[in-house]
């Protein structure tokens, strides 16, 4: 009976070229991801950086009840899910539709202008991107000229906490919209033509063949991709954040990539920013495993 090894030096020789196109992934992935790992230990100690990870002194879980029984606790853990919730409800379905719009699109230049300038916000700079973001929403700007047109009085929307969620769920799903229906104008791509030249005969309208042969035909990448965004669901985007909030709008903008920061980079608090980063990685975690088992038992379909 042929062993393991041997199945695998026998694939290695027959596939060397492709082995030797993976290892400068592997490389990357062991350099920068898992080796850099073993710092999540100062998660666990009082870090000071002139005794250095190993020597500092060990506290066990006490960065971990400083951060449970802080004051900020459930108010940063409220906007992170608060925001992520928001996002899946509101930015997830925002690039099937539009691919799905797309799709029924017979003028194909037409189809190519669209794609082209929903594509367009995604290699923007994030801080060109909040720059102009700040610009629309200030006193005097774009959006507060809308409104006092209809009525309203200028102001400063970033300046208003009951604004904020509103403001950076809208401009996620303008940056990203066109960028992420590309995997699933790929999928629709994959659809075999014939299911819909029988609906047709079959008299079956757009919309039926819409929700009978185009939602099940994607809805594999739909439950993949539902399965990643649960994986990152309370890592919302701090770059985004730290650029448009400030300390007015903390109590509905203030997340937990934001709260780290500001302990680790501008207080110093390396080991308690170190163990909020991973309390949150273990709930991303836990929830990336959960939403994959419950895809698996619903669907059918996983990413293991």
């Amino acid at each position: 009976m042929t062993s393991k090894k041997d199945l695998f030096v026998k694939d290695f020789l027959l596939n060397k070229s492709l082995y030797l196109m993976m290892l400068p992934v592997l490389i990357y992935y062991a350099v920068f991801h898992y080796a850099p790992m073993y710092g999540a230990i100062i998660a666990f100690k009082d870090f000071s950086p002139m005794k250095g990870i190993l020597a500092s002194d060990w506290v066990g879980l006490q960065n971990f009840k400083d951060f449970i029984n802080s004051f900020y606790f459930w108010r940063i853990l409220k906007n992170t899910l608060v925001l992520s919730l928001y996002s899946i409800l509101f930015e997830f379905p925002a690039p099937i539709l539009l691919a799905l719009l797309m799709n029924e699109l017979k003028n194909k230049i037409f189809s190519r202008f669209v794609q082209s300038v929903s594509y367009m916000p995604h290699f923007i700079s994030m801080v060109v991107i909040c720059g102009i973001i700040t610009d629309f929403t200030n006193s005097g700007g774009v959006i507060n000229s809308l409104m006092a047109s209809f009525g309203g009085d200028g102001q400063a929307l970033l300046q208003k906490p009951e604004y904020f969620r509103s403001i950076y769920v809208l401009s996620e799903i303008w940056q990203k919209v066109g960028w992420e229906s590309i995997i699933y104008m790929a999928a629709l791509m994959g659809i075999d033509q014939e299911q819909y030249e029988a609906a047709k005969i079959d008299g079956a309208s757009r919309w039926k063949q819409i929700l009978y042969i185009t939602l099940p035909g994607i809805a594999p990448t739909i439950a993949i991709m539902f399965i990643l965004r649960m994986g990152h669901l309370l890592n919302v985007g701090f770059e985004k954040i730290i650029l448009l909030y400030n300390p007015v709008t903390y109590s509905t903008a203030d997340v937990i990539s934001s709260y780290v920061y500001r302990k680790g980079l501008l207080e110093f608090n390396w080991g308690f920013s170190a163990s909020v980063g991973l309390f949150n990685s273990v709930i991303n975690l836990i929830l990336l495993v959960a939403a994959n088992q419950l895809s698996r038992k619903i669907s059918k379909n996983g990413l293991w």
